[in-house]
Formats: structure tokens, sequence, C-alpha cells
């Protein structure tokens, strides 16, 4: 039998899941929603029933070898993802506040309620749906460089006080945002706010559906958009 040569030997998955705790498996469940995902989404993954996952994580039921290894070898890249980080979408929606488009505008836009828009502005959801973030996604490359309509008394007052919580919060219009980061959690722009004009007056828009499988708009090359004169310096 040869003698041992003192390297500590790397745990594989196997003997990771073996000698997991309780404890272990409830961080792994909370680590695997903090990244998206979600409690049937984990279940499916791991060949167990939802409310399974929930009592292992919970600690009130007990773990059998089995059920270990089936959530401790769990990847969380490969769940699909229910909820995503709102950073970038509350980005996108601050630098349209900075064009004068404000959240009951936008929510008209995308169909949903005018509280939804306002709490991702202000911060207050840490995490929206797919559909939603690809949604103002849309919007957001519809409107980037096109400032609020102020055909009316209610537009120009919609639109002045857009503008004037976007200076109020610092924001950065879409000129200063990077966009191979804006959907990196924890991105932040360099640039603050800055007045911004624009290249002409948004049109009202309603988006239809996108079809399923469709890549976002938001998927390309910074090059595919033209900045000069977005933003005045």
């Amino acid at each position: 039998m040869p003698a041992s040569s003192g390297v500590p030997v790397p745990r594989t998955p196997a003997t990771a899941a073996s000698s997991a705790s309780p404890g272990d498996l409830g961080d792994q469940v909370r680590r695997l929603r903090a990244e998206g995902g979600t409690y049937r989404s984990i279940a499916a993954a791991a060949g167990l029933a939802p409310a399974t996952v929930h009592d292992l994580a919970a600690g009130r039921r007990r773990a059998t070898p089995a059920t270990t290894g089936a959530l401790m070898n769990i990847n969380g890249s490969a769940l699909p993802r229910a909820r995503l980080d709102a950073g970038g979408t509350r980005l996108r929606l601050r630098a349209l506040h900075v064009m004068g488009h404000g959240s009951a505008r936008i929510a008209r836009a995308l169909g949903v309620r005018e509280m939804t828009v306002r709490a991702i502005v202000a911060g207050d959801a840490a995490t929206v749906s797919t559909a939603l973030r690809d949604a103002v996604a849309d919007l957001y490359d519809a409107w980037w460089d096109k400032r609020a309509p102020e055909r009316t008394r209610a537009e120009r007052g919609a639109a002045t006080a857009a503008r004037r919580r976007a200076i109020a919060g610092n924001w950065c219009a879409g000129a200063g945002l990077d966009d191979d980061q804006l959907d990196v959690p924890g991105y932040k722009p360099k640039s603050k706010w800055k007045p911004a004009t624009g290249t002409g007056v948004a049109p009202d828009v309603h988006l239809p559906a996108r079809p399923r499988g469709k890549p976002r708009n938001g998927d390309r090359t910074p090059a595919s958009r033209q900045r000069t004169g977005r933003q005045q310096p």
C-alpha cells in the first residue's frame, strides 16, 4: 500500500455531496435562488419535488444521500432564470428619465403598472422577470436617443418632472452606459447626469410580444449603436 504523500485530495462533486450537512444544503439552495433559480427550477434540475427542496432548505426534512447528492451537484448556470438582477433594467429606465420619459409613459408602453416601474427606478426591486427585462431593453432601444413628446401641457409637465428626477438622482444618460456591462450585476457607470437632447422625438410605442426564442435587441456590440450627438458634453 503506497504511503500517503500528505497532499490533500481535492473534493469531487460526489465527495462534496456525501459530506454535506443540512446547513450546506440550505446554503446551496439559497445560492441557487440568489442566482435566479426558483424552488421549482431547482427541484426540476435535481429530480425532486419543489416541496421537498423547500423543506430540505428549511431544515424540516431529513436529507438522504440521494437528495443531498442531487442538490449539491446542481450547477447554477444550468438553471433557467425566472428572475434576474434588476441593475441593468434600472439603469435603462433611469436613462430614459434623462430624456424626459417618466414612469407613467414607460409603464403604458410596457403594459405594466406604473408602481412596478417606479419600484425598479427607485432601487426598491432587486430582481425582475426575464420578460420584463427584455421588454425594457426593447423599449430602451427604441427611445434611448429620443426625447419624450411635449405636445400638450400634461406631456410637458410629465417630461419636466422626469428630467428633474433624473437631475436630482444624478442619473446617467444612455451615452454614458456601457452596453457590454449593463446586465452584469453590480455594474455602475462612471458617468453622471448630463443634459441630453437626443436626435428627435420618441414615438408612442406599445411593444409587440417577443417571439419565443428571439434574442434581445440589446445583445449587440457597442459599435452597432451610434452615440454621436446623443448627450451634451
